[in-house]
């Protein structure tokens, strides 16, 4: 083994395995959703439930964000990564054998719980295992990873689950198999944290100095908007595309649902080309500008304009998402950086749950149509506050 770690390919492996890791945890916690329509027809659930399911989802992530936040400066990286390659083997094998409602609830906690350990832990562990001179490319292998790996859960779902047989099998199949490779990429991964005697486990503090709030506010408003689109569809679009637009493809609706996820991420890469003063505003803008397609594709029942509008709101997402965090983390005192960033993530999984159940309830007293150009009209509206605000602090500040 010592002299395989001194081939000079050894570190970029290493590297690209954790991002691989980071890859696969991420695409285990979307890829229910070209499934639920199936489970719905199954156990009879209401499209309330269903966001109440996606809800649970995100109840563990925000529990893994806020309690495991920072054990992996005290225990390791590698400890908490395998811990939450655990969590997400074990929702496979629950939905595996999942004959109802409590098993489905008990797998998407148990997959939130993977996300919320991996979104702090694997981010920092990528970043640390890249070879000197990749260091100015791991920021964005981290980020493609984790959003990638969103946006090809439900496509790898949808495809497997539409043209090969047992559906709600297979797929938790191919991603136990998945995730074992990603076992043994972190198994021969070194750690990059010197581990105290004694660790102290304490709970992530949640915080943000006053003077942080004047670009926390708008950044966390916008922040919210663009995930609770990334909830949208990860939720009540499979719905939305069978009984509004006319298509039952999963392999479609899984592509449709990913396409989200991977527009953020080319979001987020375009963001570093532009001026820093104008990223959070322009992803505000592709924000407001993305859910007007949305919202005319649903009301004309038009994919391509449903579509064009998750890819310029998904971009929007991506940039408002990087920039808000880059700008976040700049003004934050160096003790407060951890806790302003927790805070900022926990407001961005708020934003994936709660408006979720909110078009749950809405969509089980009137129709879905009204429901989705309802929703869209309030994330642009909320889009377009964070852009007020934006502008009234360069203003204050000029």
């Amino acid at each position: 083994m010592a002299s395989s770690k001194q081939h000079p390919w050894y570190p970029l492996l290493i590297f690209l395995g954790a991002a691989l890791t980071f890859s696969v945890t991420m695409i285990g916690t979307t890829m229910p959703t070209p499934l639920y329509p199936i489970y719905q027809d199954r156990f009879g659930f209401s499209d309330l439930m269903i966001t109440i399911i996606f809800a649970a989802y995100a109840g563990g992530v925000i529990t893994a964000l806020v309690l495991t936040g920072r054990w992996s400066d005290q225990v390791g990286r590698r400890p908490l990564l395998f811990a939450g390659l655990a969590c997400s083997i074990i929702s496979d094998l629950v939905f595996l054998q999942a004959n109802g409602l409590a098993m489905i609830l008990t797998g998407r906690v148990l997959s939130g719980l993977s996300a919320g350990i991996f979104t702090g832990t694997a981010t920092v562990a990528v970043l640390e295992l890249a070879p000197p001179h990749w260091r100015d490319k791991a920021t964005f292998f981290a980020t493609a990873a984790n959003m990638g790996g969103l946006g090809l859960g439900p496509m790898l779902a949808g495809a497997l689950s539409q043209y090969l047989p047992w559906p709600l099998h297979l797929t938790f199949l191919v991603h136990i198999s998945l995730a074992v490779l990603a076992v043994c990429c972190i198994w021969v991964a070194p750690e990059t944290v010197s581990k105290p005697a004694h660790p102290k486990l304490s709970i992530q503090r949640l915080s943000v100095p006053p003077e942080v709030r004047g670009v926390f506010i708008p950044a966390a408003i916008a922040g919210f908007a663009g995930f609770a689109m990334c909830g949208f569809f990860t939720s009540i679009a499979p719905a939305m595309m069978g009984r509004v637009l006319g298509y039952d493809n999963r392999l479609l609706v899984g592509v449709v649902a990913g396409s989200i996820f991977i527009a953020s991420t080319l979001g987020q890469l375009l963001q570093g080309t532009l001026p820093i003063r104008l990223r959070l505003p322009l992803g505000c803008m592709s924000l407001m500008l993305g859910v007007i397609p949305i919202a005319l594709g649903i009301y004309t029942q038009s994919l391509a304009l449903f579509v064009v509008g998750a890819v310029i709101a998904g971009m929007g997402q991506g940039i408002v998402f990087r920039a808000g965090m880059g700008a976040i983390t700049s003004a934050s005192p160096t003790a407060e950086k951890a806790a302003v960033t927790s805070s900022f993530f926990v407001v961005a999984y708020v934003a994936i749950s709660v408006p979720v159940i909110g078009l749950g309830l809405m969509a089980s007293v009137t129709s879905l149509t009204t429901t989705g150009i309802s929703f869209a009209a309030v994330m642009g509206s909320l889009a377009a506050l964070a852009l007020i605000l934006l502008i009234r602090r360069d203003r204050a500040e000029a």
